[in-house]
């Protein structure tokens, strides 16, 4: 079985990343997507640090970095932070741009337009570069009180999709909506502007009776799984701290939702990975 993770923060397990790894592959975790973000532009190299450092490791899955301004940090998005993202996009195991997108779930999170105008920077890079992008979207629907009447009537769904429309889609890049939580008509939308699905660990949530049925309504082609780690265990392991090695469990999960076993969902979820980032078949050790 070859499992592939397209979404994990491998630069937040410090020491003990080796073994992380390590128990990746042994659970048949093949191919690992280490999402560039770190706290901040400062730390978005630390993705390919470490896929540069565990390239080609005996029983390691191939590493793949992402680079980007997560919108929490978007007040951060300024010349040098782009140029320096323009840098890390040149180097070959750089594959995408991200996480980016639009967050209007926390109180301290930038004002809704530094943000949207550090998602179209990026995406700006990112169509220079000839990268997909990798989109997180958070609106303020469940928010606290305090950030409802920060973002007011904002919707970050509708205005991503928005932004997307006028700033990304003709370009034919397409990216993955990372950690996919919309309705069927956001996915659909997604969908129309080349957009993959990407489902989590919440999938796996005895309340994510809405996103198995995104699950089970997404074209085959245009699915991925992920873990999100070290965030967004999934059952029977939530509330401990998560790691690709866990990935089956959701995978598993998508794989009932769709009718289909473990097996044929690893093997699909791999090969649109794959077809989204060609490269990464002539850089597989």
């Amino acid at each position: 079985m070859h499992l592939t993770d397209s979404h994990a923060h491998l630069d937040m397990y410090g020491n003990g990343l080796a073994g992380v790894l390590a128990r990746a592959e042994a659970a048949g975790v093949r191919t690992i997507l280490a999402i560039g973000i770190g706290e901040g532009p400062s730390e978005m190299q630390r993705a390919l640090e470490i896929a540069t450092e565990y390239s080609g490791r005996p029983e390691t899955p191939a590493i793949y970095a992402s680079a980007g301004i997560h919108p929490q940090e978007a007040h951060q998005a300024d010349a040098d932070s782009l140029a320096k993202l323009a840098r890390l996009a040149e180097d070959d195991r750089v594959i995408a741009i991200g996480e980016i997108g639009l967050d209007y779930y926390h109180v301290d999170n930038p004002a809704a337009e530094v943000q949207r105008a550090a998602f179209v920077a990026q995406m700006q890079v990112a169509a220079a570069a000839r990268r997909p992008i990798l989109i997180h979207c958070r609106t303020s629907e469940l928010a606290t009180p305090e950030a409802k009447k920060k973002f007011g009537a904002a919707d970050a769904w509708e205005e991503l999709l928005e932004l997307l429309v006028e700033h990304w889609t003709a370009c034919g890049l397409g990216g993955i909506l990372h950690c996919f939580s919309g309705t069927i008509e956001q996915a659909q939308r997604a969908l129309d502007s080349g957009f993959y699905l990407s489902f989590a660990g919440n999938l796996t949530y005895p309340r994510a009776a809405g996103l198995r049925e995104v699950a089970a309504f997404a074209p085959a082609n245009r699915i991925l799984v992920e873990t999100d780690a070290p965030f967004l265990a999934p059952i029977p392991h939530r509330g401990q701290q998560n790691e690709p090695a866990l990935m089956a469990h959701t995978a598993e999960r998508l794989a009932g939702v769709r009718g289909v076993s473990l097996d044929e969902i690893a093997a699909l979820t791999t090969a649109n990975f794959h077809r989204l980032f060609p490269t990464t078949s002539n850089l597989e050790p």
